[in-house]
C-alpha cells in the first residue's frame, strides 16, 4: 500500500495499534505504552521502517525530561536512608551487569543483544535509549524485546509472593513506616479554639506572632459573630473562635496560648474564596513565604504548601519551590491578583528556550570523552542529557531561567518522546528478528528471566538481613531498581502505604544512572 511509504503515517499507525494493545489486560497485566516496541517490531519483520530521526528526536526528549524531573530527588537521595537504598540499588544492577557479562562471555551471546537483553530483563528504556546509541546495533533493540515481557511479569510476581515467602505482616510493616514519617513530616491538620486566656484578649494577631509562637497557621476567625480572614491588626475578643492549621505538636500549642479546642467549626464567608494554587511563576522561586509580604499586602493566607506528595507548614521561612501547590485563603477580589503572583499556569504557558538549551548542553556534554590507557570513556548522548537535565533539575532557575516545568508539560513532552523512540526503534529492529531468534531461540528467554530474578533476590537477602530495611521499602526498592511502573503499581494494591512509591522516587533516578554506567562498561569489554 502506498499510504506505508509514508513515514508520518505508519508512525502514528505504530503508535495507535501499541496503545490499544497495550491498555489489554490479563489477569491484571498489561504491557502499557511499551506495546508500542512490539508493534513495531512486527512492522520492521514487514519492512515498514520508520526514519531514525524520529529515534533521536523522541530519545532526546524523553531523556532530558526524566532527568529534569529526577533532578531534585536523585540528589536528596543520598542523605539519611537514601544511601542505604542507593547501595542496594547498585548491588541490583551490578548482579544483573555481571549476569549478563556471564551470558556473553561463557555462553556466546552477543554482545550487543546481551546488552539489549540486561535492559529488557530490568524494563528500562532509558537504559536502552543508551546501548542504541553506543552499539550502534538493532541487536539491542531485539535483546530488550525479548527481556521485556518476563522483565515486567517477573517483578509482578516477586513483589506480590516476597512478602509471604518471608512471612512478614504487611500491616504491622505499615504501621511502623508511617509512624516513621510522621516523625520526620508530621500530619497537617486544622482544629479550632475559643479564645479564653486572659492574656491574649485584647491585643492583636501582630503582638501575638501565633505563627512564631506555635509554628501554625491561623486560617480564619469568628470575631463578632462575622467570619474574617486573619490580619495583623485583628484583635482577639474572648470567645472569639479560631482555625488553626498545623502539626499536631503546633495545634497543642496554639491550645495552650488561646484557649480549649472546640468542635464548633469556622464557614468560609462568602466574600472569601479557598483555592489550590500552582507556583510556575519563576520571579518567586527560590523566594521565602516570608518575603512575599501576602497578608499585608493581599490579605491573603496560605495554610499549607503541598510538595512530592507532602504537605509542608507554610512558615514564614520555607523557600518556594517550582511546581509546588498552595492552599490559598483570600478575598475573592485579591483571589486572581495572588494567583497571577504564584502563576498557576499550566502547559500552555511552558518555556521552551531552557528545555532546547538544556538538551543542545547535554548533547555537549556527551560529546566530552576521556581516555584511560587503551580506553575512551565518554557519556554519550543519552548519559550526557541524563546528567545535564539531573544537575539542571536540581539547579530550578539559574538566574531569569527556569529549568523545571509543570508535572503536566514534563508528562506530555517524556510521552511523546517514548512513543517516537519506540516506534523507531523498533521498526528498525525487526529486519533482524527472525534471524536472531532462529540463532538463540529459547534460551534468550531463560537467561532474560535469571536477570530478572537473580539480582532481585539477592538484593532482598542484603535488605533485611543486614541492613535491616521495611518490607514495603523494600517493595519500592526492587520496583525502582527494575525501574518497573507495572511492579510499583502491583504493591499499590496490596498496601495502603506510599511507602513503596518513595522508595521507588529515591531509586529510580538511581537506577538509570547506574545501568547506563554499567551499559557503557559492558559495551567496552
Amino acid at each position: 500500500m502506498e499510504l506505508f511509504s509514508n513515514s508520518y503515517f505508519v508512525l502514528f499507525l505504530i503508535i495507535l495499534i501499541g496503545f490499544i494493545i497495550g491498555r489489554i489486560k490479563i489477569k491484571g497485566i498489561s504491557l502499557d505504552v511499551s506495546a508500542v516496541i512490539f508493534v513495531a517490531l512486527f512492522f520492521g519483520h514487514y519492512g515498514i521502517v520508520v526514519p531514525i530521526d524520529f529515534q533521536y528526536i523522541g530519545l532526546v526528549l524523553f531523556i532530558f525530561t526524566i532527568g529534569i524531573q529526577a533532578g531534585p530527588s536523585f540528589f536528596e537521595s543520598f542523605k539519611k536512608n537514601g544511601r542505604t537504598l542507593a547501595t542496594l540499588v547498585v548491588l541490583l544492577i551490578f548482579v544483573a551487569g555481571l549476569l549478563t557479562f556471564s551470558v556473553h562471555y561463557f555462553f556466546g551471546v552477543d554482545k550487543n543483544l546481551a546488552i539489549g537483553l540486561l535492559n529488557g530483563s530490568l524494563t528500562s528504556t532509558p537504559g536502552l535509549a543508551t546501548a542504541i546509541d553506543i552499539t550502534g546495533s538493532p541487536l539491542a533493540s531485539i535483546g530488550y524485546g525479548i527481556g521485556y515481557p518476563f522483565g515486567v511479569i517477573g517483578v509482578i510476581l516477586f513483589v506480590n509472593f516476597l512478602p509471604r515467602i518471608l512471612k512478614v505482616n504487611l500491616k504491622e510493616q505499615e504501621k511502623t513506616f508511617k509512624d516513621n514519617v510522621l516523625m520526620q513530616y508530621p500530619e497537617i491538620l486544622a482544629k479550632h479554639f475559643v479564645v479564653e486566656n486572659e492574656n491574649v484578649i485584647g491585643k492583636s494577631l501582630k503582638d501575638l506572632s501565633i505563627r512564631f509562637m506555635t509554628k501554625a497557621v491561623v486560617s480564619r476567625i469568628k470575631h463578632n459573630n462575622a467570619v474574617i480572614i486573619p490580619e495583623n491588626d485583628v484583635i482577639l475578643d474572648k470567645g472569639d473562635i479560631v482555625r488553626a492549621v498545623g502539626s499536631n505538636e503546633a495545634l497543642e500549642r496554639v491550645k495552650l496560648l488561646l484557649g480549649h479546642e472546640t468542635k464548633e467549626e469556622i464557614p468560609l464567608d462568602k466574600k472569601y474564596d479557598v483555592r489550590s494554587i500552582l507556583v510556575t511563576n519563576k520571579e518567586v522561586v527560590k523566594k521565602t513565604l516570608g518575603q512575599l509580604h501576602l497578608e499585608e499586602a493581599h490579605n491573603t493566607t496560605i495554610t499549607r504548601v503541598r510538595r512530592s506528595g507532602i504537605d509542608l507548614s507554610p512558615s514564614p521561612s520555607l523557600k518556594l519551590q517550582f511546581g509546588d501547590k498552595l492552599i490559598v485563603i483570600s478575598s475573592k477580589e485579591n483571589m486572581e491578583e495572588v494567583s497571577k503572583i504564584f502563576g498557576d499556569n499550566k502547559l500552555s504557558n511552558t518555556d521552551f528556550l531552557p528545555i532546547t538549551l538544556g538538551i543542545i548542553l547535554g548533547i555537549l556534554v556527551g560529546k566530552i570523552s576521556i581516555n584511560f590507557g587503551d580506553f575512551t570513556f565518554g557519556l554519550g548522548l543519552t548519559g550526557g542529557i541524563l546528567i545535564v537535565a539531573l544537575i539542571l533539575g536540581r539547579t530550578g532557575k539559574t538566574g531569569p531561567i527556569m529549568w523545571t516545568m509543570t508535572g503536566e508539560a514534563n508528562q506530555v513532552l517524556r510521552q511523546i518522546g517514548l512513543l517516537f523512540f519506540l516506534a523507531a526503534v523498533g521498526s528498525s529492529a525487526g529486519s533482524s528478528l527472525e534471524s536472531t531468534f532462529q540463532q538463540y531461540g529459547i534460551e534468550l528467554f531463560v537467561y532474560g528471566a535469571f536477570i530478572t530474578l537473580i539480582p532481585m533476590i539477592v538484593t532482598t537477602i542484603f535488605a533485611r538481613y543486614y541492613f535491616k530495611i521495611n518490607i514495603l521499602v523494600l517493595l519500592g526498592t526492587l520496583t525502582g531498581g527494575m525501574t518497573s511502573t507495572p511492579g510499583l503499581a502491583a504493591t499499590d494494591t496490596m498496601v495502603d502505604s506510599d511507602a513503596p512509591a518513595i522508595a521507588y522516587a529515591t531509586v529510580y533516578p538511581i537506577a538509570m544512572v547506574v545501568l547506563i554506567i554499567v551499559v557503557q562498561i559492558l559495551s567496552l569489554i
